[in-house]
């Protein structure tokens, strides 16, 4: 059964775990003993139950947006560097300083390790949001870099003193560390937001800046360098800020070996509105455009849905429109017809869809589609359901173990599924789960170093045999950081390489 959501009161947590403001802004907030268990669990405040649906953002991760009483820390970066730590998985660190980098001459970082590295092909990379797919391809329009900042050396110099007297971590296992970034960032924290890799950089778009809620437009992170940049567009006419929206990169072959890349951006939300529009940004040249549709086709306004790239089509799956949960499925063929109009289909399913809901995650493996967790403001799921995308049918897994989860994240690497963060019901999570596609089943794998705060609404890619976690939220505060789990031998030892879904 799923976990089930109620707003009586508040999860038991210890001292390094933040407080997560319950569903009520008018009632008074409590805490229990680390050892006491409560009666029932606390809402993330995107999620609500019952009556409270889609009446404020505190209320329900379907509603309107409102001021609440969610406290944000000062716009800051305390970096970590990639040395490892002692067995800390369950341990993270919260101080932050100020940063405001100052132009200066561009500085190449070298923040990886010197340890082995597995090569391993690229694989897609879903947020609640979001689809993010690697495509290598080389940009050179990007703003000019800047170096760091007094601050940032400092707070670097503290972290690396503090890490040099640790003992190192197994050398066939994950690990965590806080990577160091440069350049011209998200100068505010962000969550709901998208992040999709092309190359070896990362474009981010959309989320919540922190309690103003002002999201950002775009900003570039290079994975090569860890230096952040903000791309100028050609033109006006891109999408308004939005968050919980999708992106999903098109990559097309013009010939000659060249290929042109696009993101297509659609839904979200910004306050009280909803939206079901389509933008699309070209890459290379950087001008945004709002391609044509046909209006009968369109699906309705949602945000806190999924999409993916599947043979030239762009596959939507739920999300909410402000007043409840939805479980429809739509095709976007982003191939121009004659007309000059892209086309959206609604897609005819048959067996037993899952129940409606957003804040899931959804991974493209061949022709089948893995649909993970989400929440529909009353309940947070715990099932995995299989759409055969041949055959438009829907199949639920019977799993071993249950565990609830909504906005998390699910990366594919080989035949594995990385789960990372999120809500389980009652509070946010730092774990990182495996789901194994070939039997379908989850395992637990250690992971060493210091593990990000607990959050959920932040956004992973997978970029050479590393996982990169950028921003998200815990309930209190909202992150401009970003973490690096180096995935080793652990991870690929064990991997089959070629495999089928069989459900």
């Amino acid at each position: 059964m799923p976990q089930r959501l109620t707003t009586s009161a508040t999860s038991p947590r210890t001292k390094s775990e933040p407080t997560v403001r319950t569903v009520s802004d008018f009632e008074p907030e409590t805490t229990t003993k680390s050892f006491e268990r409560p009666e029932s669990p606390t809402l993330p405040p995107e999620v609500a139950a019952g009556s409270r649906i889609a009446i404020t953002e505190t209320s329900s991760m379907y509603s309107t947006d409102t001021s609440s009483a969610i406290v944000s820390p000062k716009s800051a970066t305390h970096p970590y560097n990639s040395m490892r730590s002692p067995d800390s998985s369950t341990v993270s660190a919260t101080s932050t300083v100020d940063y405001s980098p100052a132009e200066e001459p561009t500085r190449r970082v070298h923040h990886r390790s010197s340890r082995s590295k597995l090569k391993v092909r690229p694989t897609a990379s879903i947020s609640s949001s979001s689809t993010s797919k690697t495509h290598h391809t080389k940009h050179s329009h990007h703003a000019k870099h800047s170096n760091k900042t007094p601050d940032h050396l400092a707070a670097a110099i503290e972290l690396s003193t503090t890490n040099a007297i640790a003992a190192p971590a197994p050398a066939a296992g994950m690990y965590w560390s806080r990577t160091l970034t440069y350049g011209r960032g998200p100068s505010r924290p962000l969550r709901a937001h998208t992040a999709n890799l092309i190359g070896e950089r990362l474009y981010v778009f959309g989320g919540i800046l922190s309690f103003e809620q002002r999201p950002l437009l775009s900003n570039t992170l290079s994975a090569d360098t860890m230096t952040w940049s903000k791309p100028r567009t050609a033109n006006g006419n891109g999408p308004p800020p939005c968050r919980a929206h999708s992106c999903t990169v098109v990559e097309r072959d013009l010939g000659s070996g060249k290929r042109s890349h696009q993101l297509y951006i659609f839904g979200g939300g910004n306050g009280p509105d909803y939206f079901q529009d389509v933008y699309v940004l070209d890459v290379e040249t950087l001008i945004w455009s709002k391609p044509e549709i046909e209006p009968s086709s369109r699906p309705s306004k949602r945000r806190a849905h999924t999409t993916c790239l599947w043979e030239d089509k762009i596959i939507v799956i739920g999300g909410g429109d402000g007043a409840r949960a939805l479980d429809d499925v739509h095709m976007l063929d982003v191939t121009p017809h004659n007309s000059g109009q892209l086309q959206w289909t609604k897609l005819q399913t048959t067996g037993i869809p899952p129940p409606a809901r957003g804040y899931h995650t959804s991974n493209l493996v061949k022709d089948k589609l893995v649909v993970f967790g989400g929440s529909d403001g009353h309940d947070c799921f715990e099932d995995v359901h299989v759409l055969d995308l041949k055959k438009g049918r829907w199949s639920q897994i019977e799993l071993d173990r249950k565990i609830p989860r909504l906005a998390h994240t699910s990366t594919q690497v080989g035949s594995y599924v990385f789960v990372i963060g999120g809500h389980d019901g009652r509070r946010y999570s730092q774990d990182v789960l495996l789901f194994n596609l070939v039997t379908m089943g989850w395992e637990v794998r250690k992971v060493y170093g210091v593990a990000p705060n607990p959050r959920g609404y932040h956004t992973t890619v997978l970029y050479d045999s590393r996982l990169y976690v950028l921003g998200g939220y815990d309930g209190k505060n909202v992150f401009d950081d970003v973490h690096m789990l180096e995935l080793s031998a652990c991870a690929y030892l064990p991997q089959i390489t070629n495999f089928e879904i069989d459900v």
